[in-house]
């Protein structure tokens, strides 16, 4: 029995979460059972290699819930985190959405309680809420206006300039669209946990090695990293740059796993992850993001779970904050990786 775990195989016959089922390909067995749920199996940029290589589209996460939306799939099977599969239910409420590990959150998220946003709004009656995407179902439903990290410059400069604004939860990135907009925003205190590993003292270091390597950074990353960056934005825009840029060698801030789209789409170039504190600890991988693994995705194709609900009233009132964005900014495609 080939046993190795690149090859799909669960070693020694035991499934890793301690469940015993028999040793099967995952690969071949996530694609049965893809077959047969009539799934559409979308992954995240920051996901490990094996989930991106096997589904069947990898990029942001609204522009995955899109492409989900127009398939004519029953199941959506999203390998991302739990914010990004609400999204995908809102978008889609008549198919069944689920998620490799229930647990696989994230730390903007669980920085905005919904109760506590909601007092906070009411605090602020004449501010209009921009909420980063990067927020739960019932977050959605109290906001006025959802962004992204690629839409949200165009959107507030669509507003009076008279507008108070308030934006939630991610301080860097909220801090960085007024730097660029010359908005002053009142700003929720969320940060996310992998953007904010990064060290400066590190990248600098890095930079001394490779001056000619741009830096390519995600603004969710604090002001001091922002400074250094040649390239800020959303991790399809990282992409596209490091893509389209000629420099042989780039640093890469934000979390790693996207470096492996640009070694797939660019194997002639170096892509180096910025360093965090010790220059070399891992600590900008997404532990969240990492939950999720080929065995989970088999087991949640099996077994449809853990599926992902939205209370239909949140789900209106959510997507009601998300059509605006989209009236507003308009639409960006997610990259294909198997048919569009």
């Amino acid at each position: 029995m080939d046993v190795r775990v690149g090859a799909g195989l669960n070693p020694l016959g035991l499934n890793p979460l301690g469940l015993g089922i028999p040793a099967v390909d995952l690969k071949e067995e996530i694609a049965r059972l893809k077959k047969e749920r009539n799934a559409v199996i979308l992954a995240h940029y920051y996901q490990e290699p094996a989930l991106q290589d096997i589904a069947d589209f990898v990029g942001d996460s609204l522009d995955l819930s899109r492409k989900a939306a127009a398939t004519d799939a029953d199941v959506i099977a999203f390998c991302g985190v739990k914010f990004m599969a609400e999204v995908a239910k809102i978008l889609s409420p008549q198919k069944t959405v689920i998620l490799p590990d229930l647990k696989a959150g994230c730390s903007l998220e669980d920085s905005c309680p919904p109760e506590e946003f909601a007092r906070f709004r009411r605090a602020h009656p004449d501010h209009i809420s921009l909420t980063y995407i990067n927020c739960s179902a019932a977050v959605k439903a109290e906001s006025d206006i959802i962004v992204t990290s690629s839409s949200a410059e165009k959107i507030i400069n669509q507003l009076p300039a008279d507008q108070k604004i308030l934006f939630a939860p991610d301080k860097h990135l909220g801090a960085w669209l007024s730097r660029k907009t010359g908005r002053d925003m009142l700003l929720w205190d969320g940060t996310c946990i992998v953007h904010e590993k990064f060290s400066v003292t590190e990248l600098l270091k890095l930079k001394a090695h490779y001056p000619a390597a741009p830096v390519l950074a995600h603004p969710e990353c604090p002001a001091a990293i922002l400074d250094l960056a040649h390239y800020i934005g959303a991790t399809s825009g990282i992409l596209s740059y490091a893509l389209n840029n000629p420099e042989p060698v780039m640093i890469v801030a934000t979390e790693p796993n996207i470096i492996h789209q640009m070694q797939l789409k660019a194997p002639h170039k170096t892509f180096i992850g910025a360093p965090g504190a010790d220059g070399n600890c891992g600590c900008n991988m997404c532990p969240y993001m990492a939950l999720n693994t080929l065995e989970k995705l088999y087991l949640c194709l099996r077994d449809l779970s853990p599926v992902i609900t939205v209370p239909e009233d949140v789900r209106l009132r959510a997507r009601v904050s998300l059509d605006r964005m989209l009236e507003m900014a308009g639409s960006v495609s997610a990259v294909p990786v198997r048919g569009d």
